[in-house]
């Protein structure tokens, strides 16, 4: 009997919770999920889970953003594909997401669910941006 390869970890970092079950219900079927609403909860999570992906809004409750939570969690875990979510394009936050965090992508919202789920296979089918 074959072993079966264990399905991705993906964490949600969205504050707001109708996205954060839509996506859920969207996406459970492929990926072992867990959810923050912020970015305290999203570190505390990193300190106690090891995840493939990373799912992050740009606009977050607090002090520290998406991005800036992305950059700590490249140093935590640079292994994980960093993925930024934003309400709105901006070029500026494109270029220092690219370098800050080494995102392997960035989407703005809304965001077709069909297009987030082949932009998280594209992300686990490269290494994470850094990485060799």
């Amino acid at each position: 009997m074959a072993e079966e390869k264990p399905r991705p970890t993906l964490l949600i970092l969205e504050d707001e919770s109708q996205l954060t079950a839509a996506l859920c219900a969207s996406l459970g079927d492929e990926y072992d999920i867990e959810t923050a609403m912020n970015s305290e909860e999203a570190l505390l999570l990193l300190g106690t889970h090891k995840f493939d992906l990373l799912l992050c809004d740009q606009m977050l409750p607090g002090k520290r953003q998406g991005l800036d939570f992305l950059a700590e969690a490249m140093r935590q875990q640079p292994e994980a594909r960093r993925i930024l979510v934003t309400g709105y394009f901006n070029p500026e936050l494109l270029t220092r997401g690219t370098s800050l965090a080494r995102l392997s992508a960035c989407l703005v919202k809304p965001v077709d669910i069909e297009k987030l789920r082949q932009t998280l296979r594209q992300a686990l089918a490269h290494p994470a941006p850094g990485q060799s």
